[in-house]
Order: C-alpha cells, then sequence, then structure tokens
C-alpha cells in the first residue's frame, strides 16, 4: 500500500473571511468571556471585544490604509496583539508578523521585503528596545510612513482615527474581501539566506485554525491557556483563530513563556487547555511547584511545534490530566497543521506518532531523490497538498517554485513514515540524517532511547564531522536536577547491547540548554558548529 492519504470533506471549509467569522462568533456569544490579559487583569466579553476591534479596524481605514496594504506588528503577547489581528483582518489589510527577537537588520529586512506602511509595536520588552531600533532604521525604510507604539498615546489615537469615518465605510471594505485574498505574512527563518514571507489567505489560516480545535473539540465553555507566541501559527492560527472560530476563550498568561506563570494561569482560570512546544511542557513538568498547582480543570491541548518526546507526552496525559491531549504536525507555510492526533485515539498513537492526515488536506512520502511514493512503511520526504498550503513567498516566485511543485504539492524537507493505518512519524530533517560510513541514521530515535535514561531531562542528538566515517553522532544532554553528569563511557553503557553500535553517540556534551529559535525549534545547525569548535572536529 502507498504512503498516501486523505482526509475527511466533513465539516466542509469554512468560506468566508476571517472578518465574518469573527462577527458570527461575538454575535453568538456576545455575553460570554472572549479574552483574558492575565498579567493586566483586562477582561473582554465577546461585545467588547468586537467593539474594540471593530474600533480598531476603522482606524486603520482613517489611517490611509487600501486593502492589501501591509500592516506590521511587533511585540510579544498581549490583548492589542489579538485586537489588530483581528482589525487588519476587518480592515482587509495583510498582517505582517515580526518576530521579537529580531534585531535590526532583520527587522528592516522585513519592512522592505514586504513593503510595510504601518507598524505596531511594543516600546520595548526584555533586551529588545523596539522604539530604539525602529528609529535607527528609518532611513532604512522608505515604506514604512508610521509607527504605532502600544504603551503610548499612538494607540489611541490611532484609534479614535476611526471616529471621524462615514458609519458604513468599515462594512463597505469588508464586502470587498474574499476569502482566497492574502491576509498574513509569516517569516520563516531559513538555515540560510534571508528569511521567506509565507503568504497566507482567510480560506488558509481560518480553516486550519478551525480544524485543528475541531479535532480537540472546543467549545464555548473551554478556555484555552495561550503561551505559544502570536507572531508564530501556533498562537495566532491554532490558538486565536482556532478559539474565535468556537467560541472559546483566549488565555493570555503573559507576554513571555514562563512555566510558573502558565501552570498559576491554568488553575486560577480553570482552563481546560493548554498549548506549548515539547520544551514548554517539559519546563512545566520538570518545575519545582509542578505538584503545588491544581490542573484537574485540563482536558486538552496541543503539543506541536518540534517533534514530541513520548515521555513528555505521557506526562501530559498522567501527570496534567490532559487526556484529550493532541499532537500536531506542520509548517507555517502550510498553515500550519497538516497531520493530528484525535482526541479519542489510543496512547500509543497519541504518542507515538504525529497523527494522520487533517481534513480537506492530502499528504504523501515520496522518495527525495526519485520523487515517487514510496510504500508505507518507508521513509521518504512528507508532501502536503490542499487548501492549507500558502499562496507562495511574497515576492519570491523562484523560492515558491522550489516549494511548491507543478501540481501544488508542499515539499516539507521533512523525513516520515507513514504505518499501514495512515498514522505517520517525523523521523528527522533531510538535511539532519546522519550518515556515518554509509548506514542512514535518524537521530529522532537514539534522542526516544535516551530520553528514558532516568537522569537525563532532555536530549539532542547531531552528526558531527568525522574523518574515518564522515559523520559521527554527538549527543547533546540536559541533566535531571541533582543528577550527576553523564560522559560518553556511561551513555555508552547504557547503550550497549539495546542499540546497534554505530548508533551509539561517540560525543557526549551535557549541557544547560539547547540553542533555539523564538517557537522553540531547536537550532541544530548552530549546535553542530558549537560542537565542531569545542572537540576540534574538522568541517
Amino acid at each position: 500500500m502507498t504512503a498516501y492519504a486523505q482526509g475527511e470533506l466533513e465539516p466542509p471549509l469554512l468560506e468566508e473571511t476571517i472578518g465574518a467569522n469573527f462577527a458570527r462568533t461575538a454575535a453568538a456569544h456576545a455575553d460570554r468571556e472572549a479574552l483574558v490579559e492575565v498579567a493586566s487583569g483586562r477582561r473582554w466579553t465577546w461585545a467588547e471585544l468586537d467593539r474594540d476591534v471593530t474600533a480598531l479596524a476603522r482606524g486603520l481605514l482613517a489611517a490611509g490604509l487600501e486593502k492589501g496594504d501591509r500592516v506590521g506588528i511587533w511585540a510579544p503577547n498581549c490583548a492589542e496583539w489579538t485586537i489588530t489581528q483581528y482589525a487588519a483582518a476587518q480592515a482587509g489589510v495583510v498582517l505582517v508578523n515580526v518576530n521579537p527577537a529580531y534585531r535590526t537588520h532583520e527587522f528592516a529586512y522585513a519592512v522592505n521585503q514586504s513593503g510595510m506602511k504601518l507598524l505596531v509595536a511594543a516600546t520595548s520588552f526584555k533586551t529588545s528596545q523596539y522604539r530604539a531600533m525602529v528609529e535607527e532604521t528609518a532611513a532604512e525604510c522608505p515604506t514604512l510612513q508610521r509607527a504605532v507604539y502600544l504603551d503610548t498615546d499612538d494607540w489611541a489615537q490611532l484609534v479614535a482615527g476611526g471616529e471621524q469615518l462615514p458609519e458604513g465605510a468599515l462594512a463597505e471594505r469588508m464586502a470587498t474581501l474574499e476569502p482566497g485574498d492574502p491576509i498574513n505574512i509569516q517569516y520563516t527563518s531559513g538555515t540560510t539566506g534571508f528569511p521567506k514571507g509565507a503568504t497566507l489567505s482567510h480560506r488558509n489560516i481560518l480553516n486550519n485554525g478551525y480544524f485543528t480545535t475541531e479535532l480537540i473539540h472546543l467549545g464555548p465553555d473551554d478556555r484555552l491557556c495561550i503561551p505559544v507566541p502570536f507572531y508564530h501559527c501556533f498562537g495566532m492560527v491554532m490558538a486565536n483563530l482556532g478559539c474565535t472560530s468556537h467560541g472559546t476563550t483566549m488565555v493570555i498568561p503573559g507576554p513571555g513563556f514562563d512555566p510558573e506563570t502558565t501552570l498559576r494561569t491554568i488553575t486560577a482560570e480553570r482552563c481546560t487547555g493548554v498549548y506549548g512546544v515539547p520544551t514548554m511542557f517539559i519546563a512545566m513538568q520538570n518545575h519545582p511547584s509542578f505538584a503545588e498547582h491544581d490542573l484537574t480543570s485540563l482536558r486538552t491541548g496541543i503539543m506541536a511545534g518540534s517533534i514530541c518526546p513520548v515521555e513528555v507526552m505521557k506526562r501530559c496525559v498522567n501527570d496534567m490530566r490532559m487526556a484529550e491531549v493532541s499532537i500536531a504536525y506542520g509548517m507555517t507555510e502550510t498553515s500550519p497543521v497538516s497531520c493530528q492526533t484525535r482526541s479519542d485515539d489510543d496512547l500509543e498513537r497519541r504518542t507515538a506518532t504525529i497523527g494522520r492526515v487533517h481534513p480537506h488536506v492530502e499528504i504523501k512520502i515520496i522518495d527525495p531523490v526519485s520523487g515517487e511514493t514510496v510504500d508505507r512503511g518507508e521513509p521518504g520526504e512528507l508532501c502536503t497538498r490542499g487548501y492549507s498550503v500558502m499562496l507562495g513567498y511574497w515576492h519570491d516566485d523562484e523560492k515558491t517554485a522550489e516549494a511548491i511543485d507543478a501540481d501544488g504539492w508542499m515539499h516539507t524537507g521533512d523525513l516520515a513514515e507513514m504505518r499501514e493505518d495512515g498514522y505517520c512519524n517525523i523521523v528527522g530533517r533531510i538535511k539532519d540524517m546522519v550518515i556515518r560510513g554509509g548506514e542512514n541514521i535518524y537521530p529522532r530515535e537514539i534522542e526516544e532511547f535516551l530520553y528514558q535514561h532516568p537522569d537525563i531531562e532532555d536530549v539532542q542528538v547531531i552528526g558531527v564531522p568525522d574523518e574515518r566515517y564522515g559523520e559521527e553522532l554527538c549527543a547533546w544532554v540536559r541533566m535531571r536536577s541533582g543528577a550527576e553528569p553523564l560522559d560518553a563511557d556511561a551513555v555508552r553503557a547504557y547503550a550497549d547491547g539495546r542499540l546497534a553500535h554505530y548508533k551509539i553517540p561517540r560525543y557526549v556534551l551535557v549541557v544547560d540548554e539547547f540553542p533555539m529559535t523564538v517557537t522553540g525549534k531547536i537550532r541544530k545547525v548552530e549546535m553542530r558548529e558549537k560542537t565542531a569548535k569545542t572537540l576540534g572536529l574538522g568541517g
């Protein structure tokens, strides 16, 4: 049987804009709680959120923004981020998500590449001085006409500008919008070259948020704790759009992730779901105060953004009471989710796979060299096709053609296997696969094995240069609190007789943390460079 699968076709796709969908939800649940910002104590009902979104959308129109113009947002998680997201959608302007970790060079690139006209930004957050960086790059960014800072009078002035508009101006604009219109640009950080602007439509992200949360049965009685960043699909699509398409309360625990704050928020707000990348769940589960928090309100949630360790997933189910927790897999270019486990899946499927194909989506696994679809059980590159595939990279036809083939298949660069039952497993990135003396080694397999070591809290495995074999394995390990550091001999002794000799790491480095992106993706390229330098290995 070939490694191809197609998702369910019911319920049908939502053929409406984000603004129209939001308005329907707000009207249906007017007096229920829509949004909670824990840090400030502010709360909105759906009617109040609708009022504030509409007021800002009118402000954007009054600021002279036409349909299709680009508006940037550069800020950590806050209520204004969410309000801006929906106001931009109502106004038909394309929201450009700027990574809060960007510095001047990256920020200027995003502004110029997208042709951004207006920026909504925090003044500062942690070590980032956003206002100073905007001022520093002003001469390099000729399209940027106005910057609006959230913690100043700028925000109120932007909103107040809309009061002068004719009553029906926003409704007229919304009537011109189509589900297929571009509405969001998200920059994906490639390992080489400049980031690429994945351009997403209303149809792309509204439906992906809707179906992702359909599969965990979110509804108006649910309250979702959202510690994942809004600037990324996990926050703004799977969380915000998932909530607003189901009438679910959005709970923002803080501007950035903090494990204890997240646990405290789940308890205080009686959240029924929580999202996170694996490193977030590991941090919560291993926090010294973990046992003190009442997590009995939890029912579900999603772990995604990186490969999900089996043992961490089991603790979500057993220790965090998340009996219906789901694993989701995807990438920004596919809005993002392509595969997801179902809430009624058995524990094995929900802890050992990334699930099966999403509704209204097709997936296949191909031989990276020949392009032929492989048989189930064989590794190959995962490709996906359907409503969720991006419109393309903003103003970059060449890179778009490299990623999306003539038949509409998005090539993910991920190595996967499809089991006989249609459930899939990621075995690594094409570029992360280690070839040691002619043997193909998938780091994921060794990571899952080492997670079982009682003293190891987290582990990442990489390939490093070796004169004899071409590549050798190195394991970066984080130890559990109080555990004695491991060396290569101890790991070898643990693995001896349980792993093939060529899969046992030659090198072991004990570290406090892994280099990673803001979204929790491990930067293995950086790990390889550091290891080669530390161990004096040739390039």
